[in-house]
């Protein structure tokens, strides 16, 4: 609806994070009405610009142009006084800041929660580090690689006896503390909003993932039982994992009796439902080798796409593992439409995941994709700030901005 006001609109965001988890949720909010301002060292940027596979006509990468989606880039040397002096402009016309460098850092420039919060009373901050800033571990370096093993979800990842694999995106835990970090925003904008009272939002890079391990805490406490490696399948649900077709994979998720008895009459066995042979749960767990090797012995004879019809047809929880070409070519993804197309002035089309989540009355949008360096100093220093061209000019010279 045109005539109803974004969520975030008059938010004002003050990203100075690097790569993806701090400023994700800053990209959340941006998606949903508010500004963005990304906040980038003086002629390198974001290390994100250079991540990932290269957009080689704008010395940019494809990751940058996707997750710094609807942001307004300026240039600031927080290192220097001046720096931060402009910093603290910003910040008495901003609500939210987003950085993730190590504990400490930010209060080494004169630019800790303490001087911000008197600076702005109303402001959220987000803090976004490897362990957190708290802990015996507060100061050491963490990236999502190193949240996965910590937060407990690469032991989990691969084959029984093999070794401990990536999780998929190496940027997982990235991502998920993205998300929290925005959570943790709204909520901490409701009481600003409410109550007149600041406060800032501390997220560990491991802890969304620690969050995420289905029973093994209460398991481990209560029993002493460490969940290990379980490779294509799970320990809590069988057949319950990934199985190869004639010409690739499937997903088949059978977490109930009702479901695997679907499935038993899809595979033209039904009796293999019944209380005696496989019938609970408890049964096919304690024979899962023997449960996975029939379904595999089915889903060969059949194509990935006439399997995932087939039992679509008779309800049984089925998909094909998709590779990203397989997503462009999906009609299910296409009428969803996760994803969507922008125009570059150089590049042309470039297609990125569409906004989540989805609103019915006040949807997200991507209006632009990621800014080249610096492409708002003018709009933000001189427009927001009031600096004149001659001091604009100095800050230039001096490397401030």
């Amino acid at each position: 609806m045109t005539d109803v006001p974004k969520p975030l609109d008059g938010i004002r965001v003050l990203d100075l994070a690097t790569f993806i988890a701090a400023p994700m949720a800053a990209g959340i909010l941006g998606e949903f009405g508010a500004e963005v301002i990304k906040i980038e060292q003086p002629k390198v940027g974001d290390p994100l610009r250079r991540f990932g596979v290269p957009a080689d006509e704008i010395g940019a990468t494809y990751c940058w142009l996707s997750e710094a989606r609807n942001k307004k880039s300026v240039t600031l040397d927080l290192r220097q006084p001046e720096g931060a002096d402009i910093f603290k402009q910003l910040v008495t016309e901003a609500d939210v800041v987003c950085e993730n460098f190590r504990p400490g850092k930010m209060e080494e420039w004169g630019l800790g929660w303490d001087t911000l919060h008197a600076i702005n009373p109303r402001l959220v901050m987000l803090r976004v580090s490897g362990y957190g800033q708290t802990g015996p571990n507060a100061a050491r370096p963490g990236f999502a690689r190193i949240a996965h093993a910590f937060g407990g979800l690469s032991h989990l990842t691969g084959d029984v006896d093999g070794p401990p694999l990536t999780p998929g995106s190496t940027s997982l835990a990235d991502y998920i503390s993205g998300v929290y970090g925005a959570l943790g925003i709204l909520l901490a904008l409701r009481v600003s909003e409410h109550a007149g009272v600041g406060q800032y939002v501390d997220l560990a890079l491991y802890e969304p993932v620690l969050r995420m391990l289905d029973d093994l805490i209460p398991a481990y406490a209560a029993k002493g039982i460490v969940r290990g490696r379980q490779g294509l399948g799970t320990s809590n649900a069988c057949p319950h994992g990934h199985f190869r077709t004639s010409d690739g994979w499937v997903a088949i998720a059978c977490t109930n009796d009702r479901m695997f008895e679907r499935l038993a009459r899809a595979m033209q066995q039904s009796e293999l439902a019944m209380p005696e042979r496989f019938g609970t749960t408890p049964a096919r767990l304690n024979n899962s080798g023997e449960v996975d090797a029939i379904v595999q012995g089915w889903t060969l004879r059949m194509t990935t796409d006439k399997l995932v019809a087939y039992c679509a047809e008779r309800d049984v929880p089925c998909a094909a593992v998709n590779t990203v070409e397989q997503i462009f070519a999906d009609p299910h993804i296409a009428a969803r439409q996760n994803l969507v197309t922008l125009a570059h002035d150089i590049l042309g089309p470039v297609t990125i995941p569409a906004v989540l989540p989805r609103l019915s009355e006040t949807p997200g949008v991507v209006g632009t994709l990621g800014p080249a360096l610096g492409s708002s100093n003018e709009d933000i220093y001189a427009g927001l700030l009031g600096i004149d061209a001659e001091h604009m000019t100095a800050l230039k010279e001096s490397g401030v901005i």
